[in-house]
């Protein structure tokens, strides 16, 4: 292994609380690329691994070197290539190996990480190994990598596109619906390598926008959740007269869908949508979903007779319920959707063909087929720049705890909700930001009920 510099190194700006995420080269390297490969061999104790790139710039070389790290450590690797994170948790799933994921997901061009998992797509955060990936490499990297094993490790390639794509396939029933009319913007992301083989031979009309494999974004970031970047895909979708557009994120596991007025549709719709589905296949089964969903979720889950679980923002909380309960499905706010039929893990690509089926199986628009999932006007999330977040939200939880039939609970941030209306306030964990979503039954009282606590956060 390469000589590191002196001194211990503190990587507590890139090892963030469920992966590893910075600009290249500055704040990580091939050489640290090459010891967290020795780390992630060593503490899961794994005799083999899988790992996948995006098509960032810097992806192919930093994944080469944590290959190089893990095979010194002893450990055999397996290199799937391109892929989506989607399908890297697919190749951890099917092979039954911890797997790593090169990607900074919607990130800018600059920056690059790693998504960790342990055999079958079992998430790894900072509980559950990546503070210790995070020590060791900070030990090697001040006191000297350990030594080579006697036994290197091979490297070999496995191209498992087309069996990732069989498997979605074979989770729902696409090929026998109705002729539909599909946008597709890829954002020059990984859905441009992953759904051609995806939608092959389905009965779509799919009009591709930036198919083109380019980690520097030269259309618009790759992230769907900022509404800015999602309107060249409305556009085309009313240009086109197309049944519906799907948006994918730079790495495509997340999915955002709009419908054929160009209008978005609800991530919380979404996941009620999916599932209504998901629930008519397994009557009677748990269904989880985040705090900031709509209230629209647990009562389509209980109106279909399945059991809503409410939990924690973020991908190991889901996780970590859906393994306990059980559970057929989980979906968040912000376009991520997890499967018990793919390792509890999420993919946006599997949402979409939920999409496809739904629509196609009935001949009505997507419009009037998400209304009945779609039941209460909601803010959005709302991002307020503050000098004190825990003083903020103090005095938010002040203004409304003694209120008449007002309820608090900080599950996750703090959430404040009254019979007609609720918001969420939750502090960022990277930056000095306070996020507000707010739901209400109409209007009006979201409205005002977004306006009273930015007047607070303000």
């Amino acid at each position: 292994m390469p000589a590191s510099p002196p001194g211990r190194p503190d990587l507590s700006h890139i090892v963030k609380a469920y992966d590893i995420r910075g600009t290249v080269p500055d704040q990580w390297d091939r050489p640290l690329a090459e010891l967290f490969g020795a780390a992630f061999a060593k503490v899961t104790g794994a005799d083999a691994i899988v790992i996948g790139y995006d098509m960032r710039p810097t992806s192919p070389a930093l994944a080469q070197a944590f290959a190089q790290g893990a095979a010194l450590y002893g450990t055999a690797v397996t290199d799937i290539g391109l892929a989506s994170t989607d399908q890297l948790y697919y190749a951890s799933g099917h092979l039954n190996l911890p797997g790593a994921m090169f990607t900074a997901s919607h990130n800018p061009a600059q920056y690059n990480g790693i998504k960790l998992c342990r055999a079958g797509a079992a998430p790894i955060g900072q509980d559950t190994g990546l503070a210790d990936i995070r020590a060791l490499v900070e030990q090697w990297a001040a006191d000297g990598p350990p030594p080579s094993f006697t036994s290197v490790g091979t490297i070999r390639r496995r191209d498992v596109l087309a069996d990732y794509a069989a498997h979605l396939k074979s989770l729902v029933d696409v090929a026998s619906i109705r002729p539909l009319k599909v946008v597709v913007d890829a954002g020059n992301g990984m859905g441009g390598h992953t759904v051609p083989t995806v939608f092959e031979n389905l009965p779509l009309d799919v009009v591709p926008m930036y198919f083109e494999l380019d980690g520097t974004f030269p259309n618009h970031e790759a992230n769907p959740l900022d509404p800015k970047n999602i309107t060249d895909l409305q556009a085309r979708v009313r240009a086109e007269g197309a049944d519906l557009g799907l948006a994918f994120d730079g790495d495509a596991d997340r999915c955002f869908v709009v419908d054929e007025r160009g209008e978005p549709v609800s991530p919380s719709a979404i996941t009620a949508l999916v599932a209504a589905r998901e629930l008519a296949k397994h009557p009677g089964a748990t269904v989880i979903h985040n705090l900031i969903t709509s209230w629209s979720v647990p009562e389509v889950v209980r109106d279909m007779g399945g059991v809503p679980v409410r939990t924690r923002v973020g991908h190991s909380f889901i996780k970590e319920e859906m393994a306990r309960t059980g559970a057929v499905f989980g979906g968040e706010h912000s376009a991520h959707y997890y499967f018990r039929d793919f390792w509890n893990a999420d993919t946006g690509m599997l949402a979409a063909l939920h999409v496809l089926a739904a629509l196609g199986g009935q001949q009505g628009p997507l419009s009037e087929l998400v209304a009945s999932y779609d039941r209460y006007p909601a803010s959005g999330e709302i991002n307020s720049t503050v000098d004190d977040q825990s003083a903020r939200m103090a005095a938010v939880r002040a203004a409304f705890e003694s209120r008449p039939g007002v309820s608090i609970d900080t599950l996750d941030g703090l959430t404040v909700t009254a019979p007609t209306w609720w918001f969420n306030l939750r502090a960022s964990n990277t930056e000095p930001l306070l996020r507000l979503n707010a739901e209400a039954r109409d209007e009006a009282t979201v409205a005002a009920v977004r306006d009273e606590v930015l007047a607070l956060l303000h």
